[in-house]
């Protein structure tokens, strides 16, 4: 008789919070509004504080953390460089143009 396999974990109360999720969604609208108004480095710069926030957020606070996806190790790496590597972007961008 075969074994079933174990479908992974997926439950609302092993994720983030909502609040702190609907916090970053707010931040990143709020970028893409100031973009909008032609504001990129202030765009920018609200995109990567978001990130590295919540990156740093969740290295801190580990299984405790509002702000969870996949393990801590992928959620702070995915957050640090996306944080660094969007103003790196941003910075490339306006010296090579």
């Amino acid at each position: 008789m075969k074994r079933r396999r174990q479908a992974p974990l997926a439950s609302e109360a092993n994720e983030g919070r909502p609040w702190f999720e609907w916090i970053i969604a707010g931040l990143v609208a709020i970028a893409a509004v100031i973009a909008c108004c032609g504001e990129i480095l202030a765009a920018t710069i609200i995109l990567a504080v978001s990130a590295v926030g919540s990156a740093t957020v969740r290295l801190v606070l580990r299984e405790r953390s509002p702000w969870k996806v996949r393990s801590p190790l992928f959620d702070c790496v995915a957050g640090y460089v996306l944080g660094f590597g969007i103003v790196l972007a941003y910075l490339a961008v306006l010296y090579l143009a």
